[in-house]
């Protein structure tokens, strides 16, 4: 089920072992739990590996995080597998993958993607590769007890990210996935969305969505509308979740290929 809307709320989680280290900084208090703080610059690595590399691929959800312990800069990481085709689904993906990294700033993300030889092993055993670089405009809820600092004005104009996710009760699984089907056709024939991938870190109890979109209007009329809106009602509704997030991208930089297209030239 995609999930997603400016009215998100969450409940803070301690942090997960797939996380990379934090630094020490001003934590933010919420209620009674600490909330700690990431960067405003993210990187999102989409990767489908040919049948010959995907041993390696599947060791990268039980190995990754350690190697990228050294990347300079690094605030917080998780390594994410995907729905079958890089969908929403029950059925697992697989070839299809996901990084997500957030950093202190814009030149240390920059340096991961031009250098980093954790992103250039990706590539090597890839059959596709794209790589967005974000800067968070706004962030509501945490993702393991963590939050993105947004920093940037938000953009009126241009292509706008979006990523959600959602830490689902057990005993809410049936009534989540039941909504799943009708909002992930809706955001598949969606006007104004040029790319959508289903991700996550856990079978059928963590989800993760991105998105990109052509405009801010393109995503909030999907996101208000239809069987999203409906979904999301439910959601909240039924207090299906422990921990949700939802935020929302300055689209930096797009490069690579995805579904079979060429982004960035």
């Amino acid at each position: 089920m995609t999930l997603a809307g400016p009215s998100e709320r969450s409940a803070p989680m301690a942090r997960g072992s797939g996380d990379a280290p934090l630094p020490a900084r001003e934590p933010q208090r919420q209620g009674a739990q600490v909330l700690h703080r990431a960067g405003s610059i993210a990187v999102l690595l989409l990767v489908d590996y040919p049948l010959w590399a995907r041993p390696w691929g599947w060791m990268r959800l039980v190995l990754q995080r350690w190697p990228l312990r050294h990347e300079r800069g690094l605030r917080f990481s998780k390594v994410l597998g995907s729905g079958h085709e890089g969908g929403f689904g029950l059925r697992p993906s697989g070839s299809c993958q996901g990084l997500f990294l957030v950093f202190d700033d814009e030149a240390a993300a920059r340096g991961f993607i031009e250098h980093s030889p954790v992103l250039a092993r990706y590539r090597a055993h890839a059959r596709e590769c794209c790589v967005a670089l974000l800067r968070a405009v706004s962030c509501k809820g945490s993702w393991s007890g963590v939050a993105m600092a947004p920093e940037a004005v938000p953009q009126r104009g241009g292509p706008v990210a979006a990523l959600t996710r959602a830490s689902i009760k057990p005993g809410k699984l049936a009534a989540f996935w039941r909504h799943s089907p009708p909002s992930e056709a809706a955001l598949a024939a969606s006007p104004g969305c040029t790319l959508a991938v289903g991700l996550g870190e856990a079978p059928l109890l963590r989800q993760c969505t991105f998105s990109l979109w052509e405009s801010v209007a393109a995503m909030d009329a999907y996101a208000r509308s239809g069987a999203h809106l409906q979904a999301i009602r439910s959601a909240y509704a039924g207090d299906f979740f422990t921990e949700s997030m939802f935020v929302r991208f300055e689209l930096l930089e797009l490069r690579g290929t995805w579904k079979g297209r060429t982004h960035g030239g």
